[in-house]
């Protein structure tokens, strides 16, 4: 990482995934930015937060219980907005609306409940693969070259 003109360290490019000015702020918190620990803890907190939803998910997904996959999507889409993991957001957003009957925006819809599961299904998938790519980018960036 390159020093920014500041004197602290310089940020990399994180693509779309992930918005650099809120990531940014988590950051700031640390005291050291050499080991980060502060915002390592909470990102790796995130990481283990996640991946206990994912098979919250895909156990509602099994029982079709629309009402706990937007609770769901809800808790994740939270989450996901403070570290400033735009994608994921974007689909636990997405599968909060479907588990409510309301489409990509949020308005009602006359989707019968398999349609909307089968959406959730499918945003389900591009979810998990965005985050895996920012876990990816993440550990990276802390130096974590496993996984």
């Amino acid at each position: 990482m390159a020093e920014s003109e500041n004197g602290s360290m310089a940020l990399p490019d994180f693509g779309d995934s992930i918005d650099a000015l809120t990531f940014e702020q988590i950051l700031e918190m640390d005291d050291d930015e050499e080991d980060r620990e502060f915002s390592k803890s909470i990102v790796y907190g995130f990481f283990e937060q996640a991946d206990a939803t994912f098979k919250k998910m895909d156990s509602a997904l099994k029982d079709n219980d629309l009402s706990a996959l937007s609770s769901l999507g809800h808790f994740l889409k939270g989450s996901s907005a403070t570290l400033g993991l735009t994608k994921v957001k974007d689909s636990c957003e997405k599968i909060q609306h479907y588990g409510q009957r309301k489409d990509v925006n949020g308005n009602p819809t006359h989707d019968n409940d398999a349609r909307c599961l089968s959406l959730i299904s499918d945003t389900v998938k591009v979810v998990k693969a965005d985050y895996e790519e920012v876990e990816r980018v993440l550990k990276r960036f802390y130096g974590d070259t496993g996984k």
